[in-house]
């Protein structure tokens, strides 16, 4: 049987973001997908027009039904919307009897510019749910949100990656997608920095890829890889998912699902 996984975050009805994009990654990387929807959105390649929070006894009750019929080797978590569903989310998996490892993507913003966190939600997940991971991975923006500093560079993505995990995860990945130069993240990891680059692909077509990238982390963390390696599979797949966007929507369309994992090169 393939390893299961979860997914709980949002809903993107575009298919490129949240849910759909995690579910989609979790197939193409052999894994059997399982959700928890946080959230509803109005959005397609250009636009979000409307963000809906579900309500947490709903969002709780879908999580004990997936987790007392199919435990999941590995999950992550995306979107949460409201610190009422941060703290309803991290209660839950916070009493496991059998904890899984934790991805926590702490999506605040998306592509677009709309809010899918308010201000509550960041306190609840610094306080609550990053404990609870084994890996969260935030981008520049939420690395600085995060830590509290300015993150422009791989010098303050480092004291970044220091200072987040102070509030409690295993491990640290600063996502630096937005500098110049090759695509370079940074590990904090036990005490120890490691870097992962790939080339840089000049396309507007980058919609869901921290969605992508933390599904497949997640993917390959079901699969039994240590976090370095899966980390590095991870960055072989979702490069290769941005350089060969199949070039959707009139506006930031999404990476390819289909790309090949790096189990397969």
């Amino acid at each position: 049987m393939p390893p299961i996984t979860l997914t709980i975050a949002g809903s993107d009805p575009s298919g490129g973001a949240g849910i759909q994009a995690d579910l989609k990654t979790f197939h193409q990387l052999g894994v059997y997908g399982t959700s928890v929807i946080t959230l509803l959105t109005v959005q397609n390649t250009q636009r979000v027009s409307r963000v809906m929070p579900l309500a947490p006894d709903f969002v709780l009750e879908q999580l004990r039904a997936v987790l007392e019929d199919l435990p999941p080797a590995a999950a992550k978590t995306g979107a949460l919307g409201s610190a009422a569903l941060v703290e309803a989310i991290a209660g839950s998996l916070g009493s496991l009897s059998r904890p899984f490892p934790l991805v926590v993507d702490p999506v605040m913003i998306s592509k677009h510019g709309a809010s899918l966190i308010d201000a509550d939600a960041r306190s609840a997940l610094r306080e609550r749910l990053l404990p609870l991971a084994a890996l969260v991975t935030p981008n520049l923006h939420e690395a600085s949100e995060l830590a509290g500093i300015p993150v422009e560079n791989p010098a303050q993505m480092r004291e970044a990656a220091a200072r987040i995990a102070q509030l409690g995860p295993a491990a640290v990945l600063i996502k630096g997608g937005h500098l110049e130069g090759d695509a370079l993240d940074i590990l904090l990891h036990a005490g120890t920095f490691t870097e992962y680059r790939s080339a840089r692909f000049q396309t507007r077509h980058t919609h869901g890829t921290g969605c992508t990238y933390s599904a497949a982390i997640t993917a390959y963390l079901a699969r039994g890889l240590a976090i370095k390696l899966a980390i590095a599979a991870a960055k072989t797949f979702i490069s290769e998912a941005i350089r060969t966007a199949p070039g959707l929507g009139a506006g930031c369309g999404p990476v390819n699902h289909w790309a090949t994992g790096a189990d397969s090169l």
